[in-house]
């Protein structure tokens, strides 16, 4: 004899199946999100690559320790940069000024200016300035991506360099000086 298995609800009518109802669903949506952001989450671990730290950080860190002594020719030379954006000629028109002349009869400079982004090494931009004999100098730039840029202006000889921060958009100019490189007294 067989015995057909038909399930009642209290008030006597045939009840529903599991998955006909809502609560089982929404119960089972919260994990299935959790797990769906768990392979999205390793699926970016995997195929982006990790450009915050290089292989050889510690080396480069002590690299850095140890050449000190361009921003210190930096101070010596009393070297300092006012760089400001100009949005409307889409220029970065800035001053080189110099308390003594690095070397004699040299009428423009020709300064290295790297804008380093933060994370992504492919947006870094290195630029070549001539500055006039007063030391003012403009070129054409493109907007930066809102970011908080390092800045690295050197000479052509890398005697000297000075470096800086850039919070941009929110800041339109920057300076530059080496006044915190003086030698400790």
């Amino acid at each position: 004899m067989a015995i057909a298995s038909t399930s009642l609800s209290p008030n006597g009518a045939r009840a529903k199946p599991w998955y006909r109802h809502r609560w089982p669903w929404l119960l089972m949506s919260g994990p299935a999100v959790v797990v769906v952001a768990g392979v999205f989450t390793a699926y970016l671990a995997i195929s982006r690559s990790d450009a915050l730290v290089a292989d050889d950080y510690y080396k480069q860190g002590k690299a850095i320790n140890k050449d000190l002594s361009r921003d210190r020719e930096a101070w010596r030379l009393g070297a300092e940069i006012s760089m400001r954006y100009d949005p409307a000629a889409r220029a970065l028109r800035g001053k080189l000024q110099m308390k003594q002349a690095p070397a004699a009869g040299e009428e423009g400079r020709t300064l290295f200016l790297s804008l380093v982004h933060p994370t992504q090494p492919a947006k870094d931009r290195a630029l070549v300035v001539r500055s006039a004999a007063d030391g003012s100098f403009s070129l054409p730039l493109d907007e930066l991506e809102q970011a908080r840029w390092r800045l690295v202006a050197e000479d052509a000889s890398h005697a000297w360099r000075l470096h800086g921060a850039w919070l941009w958009p929110q800041q339109r100019a920057v300076d530059m000086s080496a006044e915190a490189y003086a030698p400790a007294e």
